[in-house]
């Protein structure tokens, strides 16, 4: 018998649930439903919620979104799409909706009943970003008409309405550009690596050639001049122990088994009986809402809706090596080398000893009960106490860590002028190259502004009659030094930026935490930590000025409890100088800038500890008061 306090939407969500399971080909898969944004992670999914209502509009996205993730799930092998990955903004992101186009495609193709579901998501995402309301092919995002494009083009279906707008748009410069590479798409469809290297030649017809970096199948032919290299630097004492590792990963081609397509198409089936049972009760929107109207601007930050940037047209996220030429990053790489000379044997000592840390856990697990392998010492009583009972031996078996990458974000303000900042930059060099030897990939990012005490953002504002309470004042500079799929040996001289004349200003941090945190959800690892190096709060004259004293500062304070919140991403910092513990729940401060290589690598150890009372204590958690 129902009880009355029973959800009536739990056995949809249940079965949905299941389906999705059966459709990615992953018993194991975790799917919660939450009114976050929809999205993967590892081996977990969340789905849109579904409330009491059922309503038609709810039930037909989360199935919608469901299938699209799980054919993504299924299709999809990380380690081929981050081998051909382009480094550069505009090609990723089409890079990435090419690929997610193909995965829909795939699923269209071998089970129909998804490709009505997915188009109802992607109607849904089109009216909710606008798509509808757009008239220009310069308003229209073209990575996202790609998409649509090869989607079209793949299953032969024509696209939602609001979708088919924004595909239109720009279908006529595509086909012009890339038409010859186009005729190719079901050759590769079927097959990600070749696929990838269809999409990368689509990006180079469209003019974003110079943002795909190197071609990993030439990278190939160089690992052997690599391997020598790394072995001269491993005898070399003077090499700080940094050793050059290119990171390999194997193409993989996902392939279907007959039995799994029928098991597949069994759950659709349900799941399409559902929902036409569903389609027989209440179709019609809940009272109280409104017709469809053009989206609201974006919120300046996600974390607090009330936050506002008066000007946001002249900030800039930008690649170090786009803000000096090669020339000058090897001077100053240079220069920075030669500063920190003194400290060359306490830090590499700090590096060998983070990564013996860190290959002993991950070698550390035993197989017991062998007949074959290393004696087991540990046994031989059994032995002494019966003869008849035959030895036992063991064996040591890797247990590598979870995909996992690590971002650091370094404080790029006047206040680090000098010592602070050299140091931060060699900790980083260093840090980046150990966690590389041990499989863990590293995103190394910076931030200030553009000007002192405002810059153009100001002049607009002072133009524009100083109307009050204007929010953030000046305009931003976000520096990515090195992207976490980019091997140490070829950014190395990025880090020399640091000792530019001119480039530290002033840091507003709320922001900074925000960016750096969204480019590490967007990632595919399972386990993302972010570490903050900072020596200060957020100051910007010409915000605070004009705004409430403690702006940045709450604004700080509301990105921390979101990211914590999320739970998606490790969030922890180091204060030079400066108690950051008031804002961080996992924070160190240090009173020397020579302390912060150690306490860099004994963070990055210690989370990586298993028993979290050693990681409690060496980590020095403390809660913000």
């Amino acid at each position: 018998m129902k009880k009355p306090n029973d959800n009536p939407a739990d056995p949809f969500k249940k079965a949905l649930a299941e389906a999705t399971k059966v459709m990615a080909n992953d018993p194991e898969l975790n799917v919660s439903y939450s009114v976050d944004p929809a999205g993967m992670s590892g081996d977990s999914m969340r789905l849109p919620q579904v409330s009491r209502r059922m309503s038609r509009e709810e039930v037909l996205l989360a199935r919608g979104t469901a299938d699209a993730l799980a054919l993504r799930h299924k299709f999809h092998d990380a380690a081929t799409h981050t081998r051909y990955a382009p480094p550069g903004d505009m090609a990723r992101d089409l890079y990435e909706a090419m690929e997610s186009a193909r995965c829909e495609a795939m699923g269209a193709r071998h089970m129909p009943g998804t490709a009505s579901n997915i188009d109802v998501k992607i109607q849904n995402e089109a009216l909710r970003k606008g798509y509808d309301q757009i008239k220009s092919a310069t308003e229209a995002p073209l990575a996202v008409s790609a998409g649509y494009l090869i989607r079209h083009l793949a299953t032969g279906r024509p696209m939602p309405e609001a979708a088919a707008n924004v595909m239109e748009l720009w279908r006529g410069f595509i086909e012009q550009q890339a038409g010859d590479t186009l005729a190719n798409l079901d050759e590769t469809i079927a097959d990600q690596a070749a696929f990838a290297k269809f999409a990368r030649q689509v990006i180079t017809d469209l003019g974003y050639g110079d943002q795909l970096g190197d071609d990993p199948d030439q990278l190939d032919d160089e690992q052997d001049s690599d391997a020598k290299e790394d072995a001269e630097e491993e005898q070399d004492p003077d090499s700080n122990g940094q050793d050059d590792s290119d990171e390999e990963e194997a193409d993989a081609n996902p392939e279907q088994a007959q039995e799994q397509q029928q098991d597949e198409s069994q759950a659709q089936v349900s799941m399409d009986e559902m929902a036409e049972e569903d389609s027989g009760e209440e179709t019609e929107m809940p009272d109280g809402e409104a017709p469809l109207e053009p989206p609201a601007p974006p919120a300046a930050s996600d974390a607090d809706p009330d936050y506002k940037v008066f000007l946001d047209t002249h900030d800039e996220e930008i690649a170090a090596e786009d803000l000096a030429e090669p020339a000058e990053l090897e001077r100053l790489r240079a220069y920075l080398d030669q500063q920190l000379e003194p400290l060359k044997g306490a830090v590499s000592r700090l590096a060998n000893k983070l990564q013996r840390r860190l290959q002993a856990q991950q070698n550390r697990s035993w197989e017991f009960d062998l007949e074959e392998g290393t004696l087991d010492a540990g046994r031989l009583a059994r032995v002494v106490a019966n003869p008849t009972t035959p030895l036992s031996f063991k064996h040591e078996k890797d247990t590598e860590f979870r995909d996992t990458v690590v971002t650091l974000l370094l404080d790029n303000s006047g206040s680090m002028r000098g010592r602070p900042i050299s140091i931060a930059a060699i900790c980083a060099d260093v840090l980046a190259r150990t966690l590389e030897r041990c499989n863990v990939k590293v995103e190394i990012l910076g931030f200030t502004t553009r000007a002192w005490k405002g810059g153009l953002a100001r002049e607009a504002w002072l133009n524009d009659g100083r109307p009050q309470l204007p929010g953030r004042l000046n305009d931003l500079r976000h520096i990515i030094y090195k992207r976490a799929d980019a091997p140490m040996r070829r950014t190395r001289t990025n880090l020399g930026l640091m000792m530019k004349e001119g480039l530290l200003k002033e840091n507003i941090d709320g922001e900074a935490l925000e960016w750096a945190h969204r480019r590490m959800v967007a990632r595919q690892e399972a386990r993302k930590i972010l570490m903050v190096i900072s020596d200060g709060a957020p100051v910007d004259d010409s915000t605070l000025s004009v705004n409430p004293a403690n702006y940045l500062e709450k604004h700080l304070r509301d990105v921390i409890a979101m990211v914590e919140r999320r739970k998606q991403v490790e969030l922890l910092a180091i204060g030079i100088g400066h108690d950051v513990t008031r804002y961080y729940d996992r924070a160190v401060t240090i009173t020397d800038v020579e302390q912060l290589a150690g306490a860099m690598t004994e963070q990055l150890a210690a989370l990586f500890d298993s028993d979290p009372r050693a990681r409690a204590r060496v980590m020095g958690i403390k809660r913000a008061g």
